[in-house]
């Protein structure tokens, strides 16, 4: 008698939907959520609170554009939010079309339908081609464009995907229109909290970080806790607590993994210094660039330090 195979149990990954999506693009990109369920939300906030209430098994969120910066929601969400953990990191290009009704000319366009974001990536060519339009905010890069079928947006043409066609019968007015033709939008999928993905050499890792009080230096004491472990930084950027005027988070992006001794030793100073440290994960880059540092700052050089001093305390006679 035969024992059947495991069947994988199935899982569902949330993402802003609907789809077509920069961020169901991003999810895409992910090998183990093929072949599962993908739920569309509305917002951050739903995406996380799935994953937190056991809807979704992890949520794919944009946290930052090289055009715009950072995603303030998220950055704030993930503040304030325990239980959660990043797990990868996804790059999307951004690119955008101007899509109307079946029919629709382009000097007829007077109000556009857009995402916020999306539509201050595109002024510049707006203001060139059309400049005496009006921006009606939408609630996605999709929603916009589906408000024009479905008869509940009165805008005459929308900032969408370049994607947006295969899924609605829409015409393009506009190819390319993007003012940064090197625009990309960084997303991260998020879990429950878990043991970080092992390290492949091209991590980040992702944390938030509170000042112990306002004083003179107290930024730099933060930031000597990595420059003085050979520790790099892509993202550093402050978000008001919010329990008081001129009080700050600080979210942070190293170069490195947890495991890494030199990271590992950050994080305990950092523990050491700071009130409040909120660990987000170690994760691959979605660049997969490998991190490079001096060799000063090697594990091996880390681990020799610490069996010095135990020689030292245990009494044995220096080489």
């Amino acid at each position: 008698m035969t024992s059947e195979p495991d069947i994988p149990a199935r899982r569902t990954y949330s993402f802003l939907g609907p789809a077509g999506t920069f961020t169901e693009a991003a999810l895409a990109q992910v090998p183990e959520a093929r072949g599962h369920d993908w739920r569309p939300v509305f917002n951050v906030g739903e995406a996380l609170g799935d994953v937190i209430q056991g809807r979704s098994d992890a949520a794919m969120i944009a946290i930052e554009n090289s055009v715009d910066g950072g995603v303030t929601t998220t950055q704030d969400a993930l503040a304030t939010i325990p239980g959660l953990r990043i797990v990868g990191e996804y790059l999307v290009p951004v690119k955008f079309v101007l899509v109307g009704r079946p029919g629709t000319a382009l000097a007829d366009v007077k109000l556009i339908a857009a995402h916020p974001v999306a539509y201050a990536q595109c002024l510049q060519w707006l203001g060139a081609r059309l400049p005496e339009h009006a921006h009606l905010p939408a609630a996605s890069n999709v929603s916009s464009a589906i408000g024009l079928i479905d008869g509940t947006s009165n805008a005459d043409a929308a900032i969408a995907p370049p994607g947006i066609t295969e899924h609605h019968d829409l015409d393009v007015l506009a190819d390319d229109i993007g003012d940064n033709p090197n625009a990309v939008t960084r997303f991260v999928l998020v879990s429950r909290t878990a043991a970080p993905p092992a390290p492949t050499g091209a991590d980040k890792t992702s944390l938030i970080v509170e000042l112990p009080e306002d004083h003179p230096g107290a930024l730099l004491e933060l930031l000597e806790q990595f420059a003085t472990r050979g520790i790099n930084l892509s993202l550093l950027a402050s978000r008001p607590i919010g329990d008081e005027l001129g009080r700050y988070r600080f979210v942070i992006d190293a170069d490195g993994h947890i495991e890494d001794e030199r990271m590992a030793d950050a994080l305990l100073g950092l523990r050491r210094f700071s009130p409040k440290v909120v660990f987000l994960g170690s994760y691959p880059r979605g660049d997969r660039a490998v991190i490079r540092y001096p060799e000063r700052y090697s594990d091996d050089v880390f681990v020799e330090a610490r069996d010095w001093l135990r020689g030292l305390l245990s009494g044995e006679p220096e080489a």
